[in-house]
């Protein structure tokens, strides 16, 4: 190991812990300083917005949660079953999906995943493939109203998409690739430094809820660490980075899920 690789190393190494000496002597953070908060919601980017149904429950399993627990795993073999929009709803309300709001001067939501300080950084675009009543192409869900917003129809972005997760060819057999983006200034407005740590945490909130919430409406997910940022966000229309800017988002974290291949009885 170089000197180079050692630096990075424990540079990554103290993202990873939590306060110490150090912080004493950091500046404020802007809410601290009496700054305005950022927009807890992107903006809607269109006009073709599809509301989703909430009466999911007749598509999820009554299991209890130890057996999804128990049954949860990732899958990379998927059916070409589509998902309804009854399943699909399901998985954004479980995973970024309103429940209030709270707060006077500084405003704030509550889903049904945790959020360091309710700050929700993350936001969820999905590449839809197979999903009933719904156009394949580019998507971005809108948490308040609970709805859809279609960025780009059809499927040319597949070969795209395939060199953005490295590869990973399985991924494009999903019903839906998930992607979740990072406004990193929401968490840092409260927390400063310590707001990569806490945005980490949030994805792997948000991840375990489509793991179990997918295995409820008999589907399987695989989390998709690997991929090539640029290319990425440039599928995302995002500007490139790195940014300093308030408004700044990128790519942090895929997930691709799918209907299981039903195996044959013996």
């Amino acid at each position: 190991m170089n000197d180079k690789t050692r630096y990075i190393i424990l540079r990554q190494r103290e993202i990873m812990k939590g306060y110490t000496s150090a912080d004493v002597n950091a500046e404020d953070t802007d809410q601290m300083q009496e700054l305005p908060p950022p927009q807890m919601f992107s903006k809607p980017k269109c006009r073709e917005i599809i509301s989703l149904p909430l009466d999911f429950r007749d598509c999820v399993s009554e299991r209890g949660i130890a057996d999804l627990l128990a049954e949860r795993k990732s899958l990379h073999d998927f059916s070409p079953v589509a998902l309804t929009m009854k399943e699909l709803s399901f998985l954004l309300w479980a995973t970024q999906g309103m429940r209030s709001f709270a707060g006077k001067e500084v405003k704030v939501s509550y889903r049904n995943v945790p959020s360091a300080g309710s700050r929700h950084p993350l936001e969820t675009y999905m590449f839809i493939d197979k999903v009933i009543g719904l156009k394949s192409g580019l998507y971005h869900y809108l948490p308040m109203g609970h709805m859809l917003q279609l960025l780009e129809e059809g499927d040319d972005y597949r070969e795209e998409l395939a060199k953005a997760l490295c590869d990973q060819e399985f991924a494009l057999e999903a019903a839906v690739v998930f992607v979740w983006s990072a406004v990193p200034y929401r968490t840092e407005w409260r927390y400063g430094l310590k707001a990569a740590k806490y945005i980490m945490i949030d994805a792997g909130a948000v991840l375990e809820n489509l793991y179990l919430a997918g295995e409820a409406v008999g589907c399987g997910t695989c989390a998709l660490g690997a991929y090539d940022q640029e290319l990425l966000d440039e599928l995302l229309g995002f500007m490139p980075g790195p940014s300093a800017e308030p408004g700044y988002e990128f790519s942090l974290l895929a997930a691709a899920v799918g209907k299981r291949r039903k195996r044959p009885q013996p």
